[in-house]
């Protein structure tokens, strides 16, 4: 399983940035993903994995859930996995999951490295990311095809590129994706993490992490550190949310008693 800390902010750090992978800790996002793939220049991947121990030895130091987002296994995700799987990531994300067989792929390969490695086998969880619509109507069974899969993680710009949508701060044209991927996830028994909000203003991350609420999200994925504050008040119940529930379930518990 995933650690058993709160999973709500998920955040990507773009692999070989080191001063941003030494801040992504500050900024209090849940989950820390070393991000190696559309966020680190082939040119610059060879430097990213040599930082991954490093990184994700501080990220567990400071409380965080350690990720890492490789690039497809038909690229250059068996030779990320060679190098990360060194410092024992909690999750590892694979991008751009179509069909089922990625995922049993890539459990057949963390199983590996894991023994190699002298890591716990079966410990590093999976998170598919689906980033296309033929992954979208198959999320169901991509995730219930390792049993290390926790959760799936839905993304915004290249989903919306597949669709040939037109992208805007409503994420309207999102909608339906964000509502299928949830009922998909929901189904298959895992947790769904949102696409990111990929603007910078904070009223927008807001307004957009408060509709994902409202539709069942408990967690959501960003690129902005500046945002994971944002998304972590938003999916954490208030004081006064956490009294009412309280106050149901005593009046039901009384209900009850009472033969009612």
């Amino acid at each position: 399983m995933i650690p058993s800390r709160l999973c709500r902010s998920w955040l990507f750090v773009p692999g070989a940035d080191e001063p941003a992978l030494a801040a992504a800790a500050a900024s209090g996002a849940d989950v820390l993903i070393q991000e190696l793939e559309d966020f680190t220049p082939p040119a610059r991947r060879a430097q990213a994995r040599l930082l991954a121990p490093g990184v994700f030895a501080a990220w567990r130091a400071a409380g965080a859930v350690v990720a890492v987002r490789v690039n497809p296994l038909d690229g250059d995700g068996i030779d990320d996995l060679a190098a990360v799987m060194r410092g024992a990531p909690d999750v590892v994300a694979l991008p751009k999951v179509a069909e089922p067989d990625q995922v049993r792929w890539l459990d057949s390969e963390i199983g590996r490295f894991e023994r190699d490695c002298g890591i716990a086998i079966g410990s590093t969880r999976l998170l598919p990311n689906i980033e296309f619509a033929r992954g979208l109507v198959q999320a169901a069974a991509i995730a219930k095809a390792s049993p290390r899969v926790d959760a799936c993680l839905l993304a915004s710009e290249d989903l919306a590129a597949d669709l040939g949508a037109e992208r805007g701060r409503d994420g309207l044209e999102l909608a339906y994706a964000r509502q299928r991927f949830l009922v998909e996830c929901v189904a298959a028994g895992v947790a769904a993490v949102d696409a990111p909000y990929t603007w910078r203003d904070a009223e927008g991350v807001e307004r957009d992490t408060r509709w994902a609420r409202r539709l069942g999200y408990r967690a959501k994925s960003m690129v902005d550190p500046a945002h994971a504050a944002i998304v972590n008040r938003v999916l954490t119940p208030s004081a006064d949310e956490v009294a009412h529930a309280r106050r149901l379930i005593a009046a039901f518990e009384s209900s009850r008693e009472r033969g009612e």
